[in-house]
Protein backbone atom coordinates (compact mmCIF):
# COMPACT_ATOMS: atom_id res chain seq x y z
CA UNK A 1 0.00 0.00 0.00
CA UNK A 2 1.37 3.46 -0.55
CA UNK A 3 2.32 5.64 1.44
CA UNK A 4 0.95 9.13 1.43
CA UNK A 5 2.24 12.27 3.59
CA UNK A 6 -0.07 15.20 5.10
CA UNK A 7 0.50 18.39 6.96
CA UNK A 8 -1.19 18.56 10.26
CA UNK A 9 0.43 21.06 12.13
CA UNK A 10 2.23 24.07 11.47
CA UNK A 11 3.73 26.83 13.19
CA UNK A 12 5.77 30.61 12.50
CA UNK A 13 8.29 32.53 14.32
CA UNK A 14 8.16 35.65 11.74
CA UNK A 15 7.98 39.52 11.03
CA UNK A 16 4.31 39.26 10.43
CA UNK A 17 3.25 37.45 13.66
CA UNK A 18 4.26 34.73 15.75
CA UNK A 19 0.43 32.59 15.51
CA UNK A 20 -1.11 31.08 12.11
CA UNK A 21 -3.64 33.70 12.57
CA UNK A 22 -1.95 36.54 12.62
CA UNK A 23 0.60 35.12 10.08
CA UNK A 24 -2.15 34.82 8.09
CA UNK A 25 -4.41 37.47 8.57
CA UNK A 26 -1.20 39.72 7.71
CA UNK A 27 -0.48 38.16 4.49
CA UNK A 28 -4.07 38.24 3.64
CA UNK A 29 -4.39 42.18 4.11
CA UNK A 30 -0.83 42.72 2.75
CA UNK A 31 0.74 44.14 5.54
CA UNK A 32 4.94 44.68 5.63
CA UNK A 33 6.62 43.21 8.38
CA UNK A 34 9.65 45.17 7.10
CA UNK A 35 11.32 48.33 8.81
CA UNK A 36 14.07 49.89 9.97
CA UNK A 37 16.31 48.19 12.01
CA UNK A 38 16.13 48.77 15.66
CA UNK A 39 18.93 46.44 16.75
CA UNK A 40 21.98 47.48 15.97
CA UNK A 41 23.39 51.08 14.69
CA UNK A 42 23.15 50.84 10.58
CA UNK A 43 24.49 54.21 9.83
CA UNK A 44 27.29 52.67 7.83
CA UNK A 45 25.61 50.13 5.82
CA UNK A 46 24.11 50.68 2.40
CA UNK A 47 21.21 48.51 3.56
CA UNK A 48 19.53 50.16 6.66
CA UNK A 49 16.24 47.84 6.87
CA UNK A 50 15.13 44.06 7.05
CA UNK A 51 12.14 41.87 8.41
CA UNK A 52 13.17 41.89 12.18
CA UNK A 53 11.57 39.62 14.76
CA UNK A 54 10.81 42.25 17.40
CA UNK A 55 8.84 41.11 20.59
CA UNK A 56 10.46 37.66 20.44
CA UNK A 57 10.75 36.21 24.42
CA UNK A 58 12.45 32.95 24.32
CA UNK A 59 11.75 32.38 27.56
CA UNK A 60 8.43 31.36 26.77
CA UNK A 61 9.28 28.75 25.09
CA UNK A 62 12.87 27.72 26.71
CA UNK A 63 13.58 27.38 30.46
CA UNK A 64 15.51 31.27 31.36
CA UNK A 65 18.15 29.19 32.29
CA UNK A 66 18.75 27.46 28.83
CA UNK A 67 18.55 30.63 26.63
CA UNK A 68 21.74 31.50 26.68
CA UNK A 69 22.97 28.19 25.89
CA UNK A 70 21.04 28.22 22.50
CA UNK A 71 21.87 30.56 19.35
CA UNK A 72 18.65 32.67 18.55
CA UNK A 73 18.13 30.26 14.91
CA UNK A 74 17.83 27.23 17.55
CA UNK A 75 15.24 29.43 20.11
CA UNK A 76 13.15 30.68 16.63
CA UNK A 77 13.05 26.59 15.79
CA UNK A 78 11.94 25.65 19.10
CA UNK A 79 9.24 27.86 19.83
CA UNK A 80 8.00 27.32 16.50
CA UNK A 81 7.93 23.77 16.19
CA UNK A 82 6.40 23.91 20.04
CA UNK A 83 3.83 25.91 17.94
CA UNK A 84 3.56 23.51 14.72
CA UNK A 85 3.46 20.69 17.67
CA UNK A 86 0.35 21.95 19.86
CA UNK A 87 -1.23 22.89 16.11
CA UNK A 88 -1.04 19.51 14.94
CA UNK A 89 -2.73 17.98 18.24
CA UNK A 90 0.20 14.93 18.67
CA UNK A 91 0.72 12.79 21.58
CA UNK A 92 4.49 12.17 20.48
CA UNK A 93 4.15 10.13 24.30
CA UNK A 94 1.74 7.53 22.39
CA UNK A 95 4.74 7.20 19.22
CA UNK A 96 7.43 4.92 19.21
CA UNK A 97 10.10 7.66 19.77
CA UNK A 98 12.16 5.69 16.61
CA UNK A 99 9.13 6.65 13.91
CA UNK A 100 9.38 10.16 15.15
CA UNK A 101 12.04 12.44 13.66
CA UNK A 102 13.42 15.99 12.82
CA UNK A 103 14.33 17.66 9.54
CA UNK A 104 15.23 21.35 9.19
CA UNK A 105 16.89 23.38 6.69
CA UNK A 106 19.48 26.99 7.63
CA UNK A 107 21.31 28.54 5.19
CA UNK A 108 24.39 29.73 7.57
CA UNK A 109 23.28 28.19 11.61
CA UNK A 110 24.55 30.13 15.06
CA UNK A 111 25.65 33.41 12.82
CA UNK A 112 25.14 35.47 16.14
CA UNK A 113 27.14 33.14 17.97
CA UNK A 114 29.84 33.08 15.41
CA UNK A 115 29.97 37.46 15.73
CA UNK A 116 29.71 37.76 18.80
CA UNK A 117 32.33 35.04 20.05
CA UNK A 118 34.90 36.45 17.42
CA UNK A 119 34.47 39.87 19.07
CA UNK A 120 35.18 38.35 22.41
CA UNK A 121 38.48 36.10 20.99
CA UNK A 122 39.76 39.78 19.59
CA UNK A 123 39.18 41.66 22.89
CA UNK A 124 39.42 39.17 25.86
CA UNK A 125 41.49 36.62 24.02
CA UNK A 126 41.02 32.25 23.36
CA UNK A 127 40.79 32.07 27.37
CA UNK A 128 37.27 33.82 27.40
CA UNK A 129 35.38 31.56 24.75
CA UNK A 130 32.03 30.09 26.47
CA UNK A 131 32.08 26.35 26.32
CA UNK A 132 29.13 26.73 24.92
CA UNK A 133 29.94 28.09 21.62
CA UNK A 134 30.63 25.13 19.48
CA UNK A 135 27.10 23.98 20.84
CA UNK A 136 25.57 27.07 19.77
CA UNK A 137 26.63 27.46 16.35
CA UNK A 138 26.32 23.73 14.66
CA UNK A 139 24.09 24.23 12.31
CA UNK A 140 22.77 20.97 13.30
CA UNK A 141 21.64 22.01 17.04
CA UNK A 142 18.54 23.81 15.69
CA UNK A 143 17.20 19.70 15.19
CA UNK A 144 18.95 18.64 18.05
CA UNK A 145 17.07 20.80 20.58
CA UNK A 146 13.71 20.34 18.65
CA UNK A 147 14.12 16.80 18.89
CA UNK A 148 15.28 16.72 22.65
CA UNK A 149 12.03 18.59 23.29
CA UNK A 150 9.65 16.18 22.59
CA UNK A 151 11.87 13.27 22.76
CA UNK A 152 12.16 11.83 18.98
CA UNK A 153 14.81 9.35 18.61
CA UNK A 154 14.30 8.85 14.74
CA UNK A 155 16.13 10.44 11.57
CA UNK A 156 17.59 14.15 12.40
CA UNK A 157 19.71 16.29 10.77
CA UNK A 158 19.94 19.57 8.88
CA UNK A 159 20.12 20.41 5.28
CA UNK A 160 22.23 23.53 4.17
CA UNK A 161 21.43 24.94 0.61
CA UNK A 162 21.10 28.77 0.78
CA UNK A 163 17.29 29.76 -0.03
CA UNK A 164 16.62 26.56 -1.03
CA UNK A 165 17.87 24.99 2.56
CA UNK A 166 14.25 24.10 4.19
CA UNK A 167 12.23 22.66 0.78
CA UNK A 168 15.45 20.36 0.65
CA UNK A 169 14.74 19.41 4.62
CA UNK A 170 10.60 18.94 3.73
CA UNK A 171 11.52 17.02 0.53
CA UNK A 172 14.02 14.98 2.71
CA UNK A 173 10.72 14.23 5.47
CA UNK A 174 8.61 13.36 3.00
CA UNK A 175 11.01 10.94 1.47
CA UNK A 176 11.17 9.45 4.59
CA UNK A 177 7.89 8.99 5.23
CA UNK A 178 6.87 7.34 2.01
CA UNK A 179 10.30 5.17 2.63
CA UNK A 180 8.63 3.69 5.74
CA UNK A 181 11.87 4.72 7.57
CA UNK A 182 9.24 7.09 10.16
CA UNK A 183 5.67 7.88 10.43
CA UNK A 184 6.26 11.77 11.79
CA UNK A 185 8.28 14.41 10.85
CA UNK A 186 8.75 17.94 12.41
CA UNK A 187 9.89 19.43 9.65
CA UNK A 188 10.93 23.18 7.93
CA UNK A 189 13.86 25.72 8.27
CA UNK A 190 15.37 28.73 10.75
CA UNK A 191 17.52 31.64 10.37
CA UNK A 192 18.45 34.65 12.20
CA UNK A 193 21.36 36.21 10.44
CA UNK A 194 19.71 39.95 10.66
CA UNK A 195 22.55 41.07 12.46
CA UNK A 196 25.47 43.44 12.11
CA UNK A 197 28.11 40.75 9.77
CA UNK A 198 25.63 38.86 8.16
CA UNK A 199 23.95 42.46 7.23
CA UNK A 200 27.07 43.81 6.08
CA UNK A 201 28.06 40.74 3.84
CA UNK A 202 24.89 40.76 1.65
CA UNK A 203 25.65 44.60 1.31
CA UNK A 204 29.14 43.99 -0.07
CA UNK A 205 27.23 41.65 -2.43
CA UNK A 206 25.06 44.45 -3.59
CA UNK A 207 22.30 41.97 -3.37
CA UNK A 208 19.78 44.03 -0.86
CA UNK A 209 17.28 46.93 -1.47
CA UNK A 210 18.54 50.43 -0.33
CA UNK A 211 15.41 51.65 -0.45
CA UNK A 212 16.32 52.62 3.16
CA UNK A 213 13.57 55.91 2.97
CA UNK A 214 10.53 53.32 2.71
CA UNK A 215 11.42 49.90 4.10
CA UNK A 216 7.80 47.95 3.72
CA UNK A 217 7.76 49.61 -0.33
CA UNK A 218 11.76 48.20 -0.50
CA UNK A 219 10.91 44.40 -1.59
CA UNK A 220 9.05 44.70 -4.64
CA UNK A 221 9.26 40.95 -6.46
CA UNK A 222 8.47 41.40 -10.03
CA UNK A 223 8.00 45.05 -10.09
CA UNK A 224 10.32 46.70 -12.87
CA UNK A 225 11.75 49.59 -10.14
CA UNK A 226 13.20 46.41 -7.61
CA UNK A 227 16.58 46.69 -7.00
CA UNK A 228 17.36 43.91 -3.99
CA UNK A 229 15.50 41.45 -1.67
CA UNK A 230 15.20 42.65 1.62
CA UNK A 231 17.28 40.54 4.68
CA UNK A 232 14.69 38.85 7.07
CA UNK A 233 14.57 36.69 9.93
CA UNK A 234 12.43 33.67 11.20
CA UNK A 235 11.44 30.20 11.11
CA UNK A 236 8.47 28.05 9.76
CA UNK A 237 7.62 24.57 11.04
CA UNK A 238 5.10 22.04 10.54
CA UNK A 239 4.52 18.41 11.18
CA UNK A 240 4.89 15.80 8.42
CA UNK A 241 2.80 12.88 9.00
CA UNK A 242 1.67 9.48 7.08
CA UNK A 243 -1.95 9.42 6.58
CA UNK A 244 -3.05 6.47 8.09
CA UNK A 245 -0.78 7.58 11.23
CA UNK A 246 -2.81 10.76 11.35
CA UNK A 247 -6.35 9.04 10.50
CA UNK A 248 -5.69 7.16 13.00
CA UNK A 249 -5.72 9.54 15.93
CA UNK A 250 -8.11 11.80 14.18
CA UNK A 251 -5.84 14.58 13.10
CA UNK A 252 -7.05 17.71 11.52
CA UNK A 253 -5.16 17.40 8.09
CA UNK A 254 -4.42 20.42 6.22
CA UNK A 255 -3.44 19.28 2.87
CA UNK A 256 -1.22 16.50 0.88
CA UNK A 257 2.56 16.62 0.14
CA UNK A 258 2.29 15.40 -3.46
CA UNK A 259 5.77 15.30 -5.13
CA UNK A 260 9.27 17.01 -5.09
CA UNK A 261 11.54 18.36 -7.66
CA UNK A 262 15.26 19.03 -6.57
CA UNK A 263 17.71 20.13 -9.84
CA UNK A 264 20.83 22.58 -9.79
CA UNK A 265 22.11 24.92 -12.28
CA UNK A 266 25.68 24.02 -12.18
CA UNK A 267 26.14 27.69 -13.64
CA UNK A 268 27.38 30.54 -10.81
CA UNK A 269 27.41 30.42 -7.38
CA UNK A 270 25.23 33.55 -6.70
CA UNK A 271 23.24 34.15 -10.30
CA UNK A 272 20.68 31.78 -11.52
CA UNK A 273 20.93 30.89 -15.11
CA UNK A 274 19.29 33.25 -17.37
CA UNK A 275 17.14 30.64 -19.00
CA UNK A 276 15.69 29.33 -15.88
CA UNK A 277 15.91 25.83 -16.98
CA UNK A 278 16.92 24.07 -13.46
CA UNK A 279 14.10 26.39 -11.99
CA UNK A 280 11.75 25.26 -14.92
CA UNK A 281 12.93 21.32 -14.40
CA UNK A 282 12.31 21.70 -10.27
CA UNK A 283 8.64 22.29 -11.08
CA UNK A 284 8.12 19.62 -14.04
CA UNK A 285 9.96 16.99 -11.48
CA UNK A 286 7.52 18.13 -8.78
CA UNK A 287 4.35 17.67 -10.53
CA UNK A 288 5.59 14.08 -12.61
CA UNK A 289 6.23 13.03 -9.34
CA UNK A 290 3.09 14.18 -8.01
CA UNK A 291 1.02 12.52 -10.88
CA UNK A 292 -0.54 15.82 -11.77
CA UNK A 293 -0.26 17.74 -14.97
CA UNK A 294 0.81 21.23 -15.18
CA UNK A 295 -2.86 22.39 -15.88
CA UNK A 296 -3.81 21.35 -12.68
CA UNK A 297 -1.65 23.51 -10.74
CA UNK A 298 -3.23 26.74 -9.72
CA UNK A 299 -1.25 28.30 -7.66
CA UNK A 300 2.36 29.18 -7.21
CA UNK A 301 3.82 30.45 -4.79
CA UNK A 302 7.07 31.97 -6.29
CA UNK A 303 10.82 32.47 -5.28
CA UNK A 304 10.30 35.74 -5.93
CA UNK A 305 13.07 37.53 -4.25
CA UNK A 306 12.80 41.01 -5.40
CA UNK A 307 16.30 41.10 -7.39
CA UNK A 308 16.47 41.74 -10.90
CA UNK A 309 17.93 38.29 -11.98
CA UNK A 310 15.98 35.76 -10.26
CA UNK A 311 12.61 37.47 -10.48
CA UNK A 312 13.53 37.43 -14.60
CA UNK A 313 14.30 34.29 -14.69
CA UNK A 314 11.85 32.26 -12.58
CA UNK A 315 9.11 33.96 -15.05
CA UNK A 316 11.12 32.53 -17.81
CA UNK A 317 10.98 29.39 -15.93
CA UNK A 318 7.21 29.13 -15.08
CA UNK A 319 6.49 30.07 -18.85
CA UNK A 320 8.62 26.79 -19.80
CA UNK A 321 6.67 24.46 -17.77
CA UNK A 322 3.28 25.88 -18.22
CA UNK A 323 3.43 27.37 -21.53
CA UNK A 324 0.83 30.04 -22.81
CA UNK A 325 -1.56 29.00 -19.50
CA UNK A 326 1.61 30.75 -17.64
CA UNK A 327 -0.27 33.96 -18.23
CA UNK A 328 -3.47 33.07 -16.50
CA UNK A 329 -1.96 30.91 -13.27
CA UNK A 330 -1.53 32.95 -10.38
CA UNK A 331 1.86 33.82 -9.14
CA UNK A 332 2.76 35.51 -5.98
CA UNK A 333 5.92 36.28 -3.60
CA UNK A 334 5.08 36.55 -0.31
CA UNK A 335 8.64 37.44 0.38
CA UNK A 336 6.88 41.15 -0.51
CA UNK A 337 5.70 41.28 2.93
CA UNK A 338 8.21 39.42 4.77
CA UNK A 339 11.69 40.18 2.95
CA UNK A 340 13.95 37.13 2.64
CA UNK A 341 14.23 34.58 5.33
CA UNK A 342 16.77 33.01 3.85
CA UNK A 343 16.91 29.00 5.32
CA UNK A 344 13.59 30.19 6.91
CA UNK A 345 12.07 30.88 3.62
CA UNK A 346 10.63 28.08 2.06
CA UNK A 347 8.93 26.76 5.30
CA UNK A 348 7.18 29.64 6.34
CA UNK A 349 5.92 29.96 2.14
CA UNK A 350 5.25 26.44 1.97
CA UNK A 351 2.90 27.41 5.44
CA UNK A 352 1.44 30.31 3.70
CA UNK A 353 0.78 28.45 0.02
CA UNK A 354 -0.75 25.65 2.31
CA UNK A 355 -2.96 28.31 4.23
CA UNK A 356 -3.96 29.19 0.62
CA UNK A 357 -5.61 26.15 -0.28
CA UNK A 358 -7.20 26.01 3.20
CA UNK A 359 -8.99 29.41 3.20
CA UNK A 360 -9.03 29.97 -0.56
CA UNK A 361 -7.60 32.98 -0.94
CA UNK A 362 -3.91 33.94 -2.78
CA UNK A 363 -2.05 36.35 -1.24
CA UNK A 364 -0.47 39.10 -2.88
CA UNK A 365 2.70 40.38 -4.37
CA UNK A 366 2.67 43.96 -2.82
CA UNK A 367 4.46 47.02 -4.15
CA UNK A 368 3.66 45.81 -7.59
CA UNK A 369 3.30 49.02 -9.06
CA UNK A 370 5.40 49.38 -12.63
CA UNK A 371 4.68 46.48 -14.73
CA UNK A 372 8.21 44.64 -15.92
CA UNK A 373 7.76 43.62 -19.53
CA UNK A 374 10.20 40.53 -18.70
CA UNK A 375 8.09 39.84 -15.73
CA UNK A 376 4.87 39.34 -17.41
CA UNK A 377 2.55 37.11 -15.93
CA UNK A 378 -0.36 37.38 -13.58
CA UNK A 379 1.37 38.49 -9.64
CA UNK A 380 -1.56 38.57 -8.07
CA UNK A 381 -0.74 42.05 -7.61
CA UNK A 382 -1.51 44.63 -4.11
CA UNK A 383 -4.49 42.74 -3.49
CA UNK A 384 -5.24 38.91 -1.62
CA UNK A 385 -7.52 37.29 -4.86
CA UNK A 386 -10.47 34.55 -3.27
CA UNK A 387 -9.91 32.20 -5.42
CA UNK A 388 -10.09 28.08 -5.27
CA UNK A 389 -6.64 26.41 -4.81
CA UNK A 390 -6.39 22.77 -4.88
CA UNK A 391 -2.87 21.72 -6.25
CA UNK A 392 -0.07 24.57 -5.88
CA UNK A 393 3.77 24.61 -6.07
CA UNK A 394 6.34 26.15 -3.77
CA UNK A 395 9.12 26.84 -5.73
CA UNK A 396 12.66 28.39 -3.91
CA UNK A 397 15.97 28.86 -5.48
CA UNK A 398 19.16 28.93 -3.41
CA UNK A 399 22.78 30.59 -4.49
CA UNK A 400 24.75 27.48 -5.30
CA UNK A 401 22.26 27.06 -8.44
CA UNK A 402 20.26 24.71 -5.70
CA UNK A 403 16.56 24.55 -6.69
CA UNK A 404 13.93 22.73 -4.98
CA UNK A 405 10.01 22.59 -5.65
CA UNK A 406 7.14 21.14 -3.43
CA UNK A 407 3.69 20.23 -4.77
CA UNK A 408 1.12 20.20 -2.13
CA UNK A 409 -2.60 19.83 -2.19
CA UNK A 410 -6.18 19.05 -0.97
CA UNK A 411 -6.19 15.86 0.33
CA UNK A 412 -6.99 13.52 -2.35
CA UNK A 413 -9.72 10.36 -1.65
Amino acid sequence: MERRVVITGMGVITPLGFTLEDYWNNLREGKSGVKRIASFDTTDYSSQIGGEILGFEPEKWINPRETKKVDRFSQFAIAAADNAVKNSGIEFSKDDPYRCGVTMGSGIGGFNEIEATTRTLIERGPKRISPFFIPKVMMNSCSAHVAMRFGLKGPNFVTASACASSNHAMACAFQIIKSDIADVLVTGGSEATLMPLGLGGFCALKALSTRNDAPQKASRPFDKDRDGFVLSEGCGMLVFEELEHAKGRGANIYAEVLGIGQTDDAFHITAPVEDGAGAAMAMKLAIKHAGVNPEDVSYINAHGTSTIYNDRSETVAIKTVFGERAYKLPVSSTKSMMGHLLGGAAASELIATVLSIKNGVIPPTINYETPDPVCDLDYVPNEAREAEVNIAISNSFGFGGHNASLCIGKLRS
